[in-house]
């Protein structure tokens, strides 16, 4: 019997359902994130826009955290990157940051909250 590398199979399964196609992202982007959602026999597509504030795991299941204020409001919701119901994923604006999660904008309220614009 032959010697099978156990994680070796799982990352060759896994490569078929990871997506290439979406754009370089990282922490501190301003993102719009398409999402289907479906409302009885239809099918639309919503965006929803705010900052990138984390990134965690990798692979087939790689979570994004973006956060957006709604009438003052944050709302934050993580999205599974390779999932089938995420449409679409369009950079806006890239920021300055020096942290790998933005956390702290959690308890910051109007220009407090802003992050410093990056050209590239």
């Amino acid at each position: 019997m032959k010697n099978f590398n156990n994680q070796k199979i799982i990352n060759d399964f896994q490569q078929q359902y990871l997506k290439k196609d979406f754009p370089k992202i990282q922490v501190g982007d301003n993102i719009r994130v398409g999402v289907k959602i479906i409302e009885g026999n239809k099918e639309r597509v919503q965006f929803y826009e705010g900052t990138l504030i984390a990134i965690k795991n990798s692979s087939i299941n790689k979570t994004i955290t973006v956060r957006k204020v709604l009438q003052g409001i944050g709302v934050e919701r993580i999205f599974l990157i390779h999932s089938p119901k995420i449409a679409s994923l369009t950079v806006l604006k890239s920021a300055k940051i020096r942290r790998a999660k933005l956390y702290y904008l959690r308890s910051r309220k109007g220009k407090a909250s802003r992050l410093k614009q990056r050209f590239n």
